[in-house]
């Protein structure tokens, strides 16, 4: 490891995921060395209208891409591996992540056609690496996918451990057990800071383990006396391999439908995450001529997404699959905030169809766990690691703040827990923490093809359109005199009814023109000041008389 310059300092920051669910970036520079955790993308708020999804602003890495040294992933959600199609196109590192998360990654790069440039490196938790003056080691946590891991990074100031996404499940799915003796190895040679996951801080006890959920599902499979449809997360392969369990027991087979739910099945089963009997799995078209007690579906639309396969049944407009008097449906995912009314409403259209559904909180203890853990398993983490600053992370801030509660209740002195929004920096030098700077970041919109070229004025705009409407009015003038030649026009859309509104837009029209007409007479003949002029005498009459602003969008030509 290279020799501690004095002028060095470690820095820790988040470029997404702290004050807000989603788009987890997190960043560990020391001196020339710049190590990235995560890359992920969250789903737009419900005033982003038009928006796709949005990853986190990386001005301040492409500005440092030469210090860059690598992204590691701690696993295969999208919150986490989402953003790397648009990341690695402008900052082409290599990336670091277990077998599962890796294939899962490879499926975005080839929609991308980014597979052939990127550097892709296969970890498990006895990997260790070095960049420059930074070690990364690995150590194995319970979450709602497998193959997810922790990442300690050792530094000349002290080791800083990344928990990633994690619980403590003791009778996990997959055997796949968490690393208790290493993080408390790693807790016992001393942990400068800690970065935790805060999802379920605000939740008292224990997150229970996602083996109670195969039990429920085989004793509904069992009960349910025509089809059950299984709506979750396409990425929670647990539960995707209790829906399996349950079928094989019931003697029923499977399709599987909703474009990722496939996906993340083709992938976790190749690559042996998944075990699905001989013969179990059939076409979507096969559904309908097997008897109904003998059939499971499994799809995606588990938060009620517009076009996802769960609300095309539900609305009958999914090409394969109808929903049936007597079915079953089980909703296994609590809605994520915000996402409630969609959910609700999937319910009622699927109730109308005939169907039973067992959802929300009443049913829900039975099918569906989270995958993060309680406040009893963070004071654990906190307890393994005994880090001298603490760093809570991945949560809406008072997630965090609970956390830092917790944290204070171990034994952490208050001044030594920071609680960061995404930019600010914790600077670490000769052992000692304290808040510097911030860095740029935010938010960075994908709405289709384009990366970050919606705006706020942009949105601004739409809000504006969606409410209010637009007018445009259009005026030919002649180049010789300034004369008005046509016009004005004026074409009104989402702002009145033109048919039973014609004497405003005939008023409107006379106010344009009489606008026009004053600023020829002062020789006023510059294009900005006449459709100024315009709009504001017009904005001012349509508000006197609707109380509406509508987009005004004057548009004037020469002849």
């Amino acid at each position: 490891m290279s020799k501690k310059n004095n002028q060095d300092k470690l820095l820790i920051f988040a470029l997404g995921g702290v004050g807000e669910i989603g788009k987890n970036m997190y960043c560990i520079q020391y001196g020339n060395d710049i190590v990235v955790v995560d890359s992920g993308l969250k789903f737009p708020e419900e005033e982003m209208l038009g928006i796709d999804v949005v990853i986190p602003d990386i001005s301040y890495l492409l500005e440092n891409r030469d210090k860059v040294r690598a992204i590691l992933l701690t696993h295969g959600h999208e919150d986490h591996i989402g953003g790397l199609p648009y990341v690695l196109k402008q900052l082409n590192v290599p990336i670091y992540g277990t077998k599962l998360t890796l294939g899962l990654v490879e499926n975005k790069l080839k929609e991308a056609g980014l597979l052939g440039d990127t550097k892709r490196h296969l970890i498990n938790e006895d990997t260790e690496l070095t960049f420059g003056t930074i070690k990364a080691s690995f150590f194995r946590t319970n979450h709602s996918i497998p193959d997810s891991v922790g990442v300690c990074l050792e530094t000349p100031e002290g080791n800083v451990v990344h928990t990633g996404d994690f619980k403590f499940d003791h009778t996990p799915v997959n055997d796949q057990f968490a690393d208790l003796q290493r993080m408390a190895e790693i807790g016992s040679r001393g942990v400068l800071a800690l970065l935790s996951d805060s999802t379920n801080a605000e939740r008292a006890g224990y997150t229970p383990s996602e083996s109670n959920i195969g039990k429920e599902f085989e004793s509904l499979f069992r009960s349910a006396k025509q089809r059950v449809v299984v709506a979750t997360f396409a990425s929670n392969v647990h539960r995707i391999q209790q829906v399996i369990n349950a079928a094989a027991e019931t003697r029923r087979k499977m399709t599987v439908i909703g474009r990722s739910m496939v996906n993340v099945v083709n992938i976790a089963s190749e690559l042996g995450y998944l075990n699905i009997p001989e013969g179990m799995l059939i076409e979507p078209e096969e559904v309908n001529k097997l008897p109904a007690d003998r059939v499971v579906i499994l799809s995606t639309g588990s938060q009620g997404e517009p076009m996802s396969a769960l609300t095309r049944m539900a609305r009958s407009t999914h090409r394969k699959v109808d929903i049936l008097p007597g079915d079953t449906v089980i909703i296994a995912a609590t809605p994520i905030p915000g996402n409630e009314r969609y959910v609700g409403r999937t319910v009622d259209e699927l109730m109308r169809l005939g169907a039973y559904v067992i959802y929300g909180p009443g049913s829900v203890s039975g099918v569906h766990v989270s995958g993060h853990g309680s406040q009893e398993e963070l004071k654990l983490m906190l307890n393994l690691m005994r880090p001298e600053y603490f760093i809570p992370i991945h949560g809406e801030y008072r997630m965090l703040r609970h956390h830092g509660w917790l944290g204070e209740s171990v034994g952490i002195p208050k001044e030594n827990i920071f609680l960061l929004d995404n930019g600010d920096t914790v600077e670490i030098q000769g052992g000692v923490a304290r808040k510097a700077g911030k860095i740029p970041a935010g938010n960075v919109l994908i709405d289709g093809l384009g990366v970050g070229d919606v705006g706020n004025i942009v949105l601004r705009d739409r809000k504006l359109l969606s409410q209010d409407g637009i007018l445009v009015v259009v005026v030919t003038l002649s180049k010789q005199d300034g004369t008005i030649m046509s016009g004005p026009d004026i074409i009104s859309r989402g702002f009145v009814y033109v048919r039973e509104s014609e004497g405003l837009l005939e008023e409107a029209n006379r106010i344009v023109t009489s606008t026009l007409h004053k600023l020829m007479n002062e020789n006023v003949n510059e294009w900005a000041s006449l459709k100024t002029n315009v709009k504001d005498a017009l904005g001012r009459f349509l508000y006197e008389q609707t109380k509406r602003r509508p987009m005004i969008l004057p548009i004037i030509m020469e002849v």
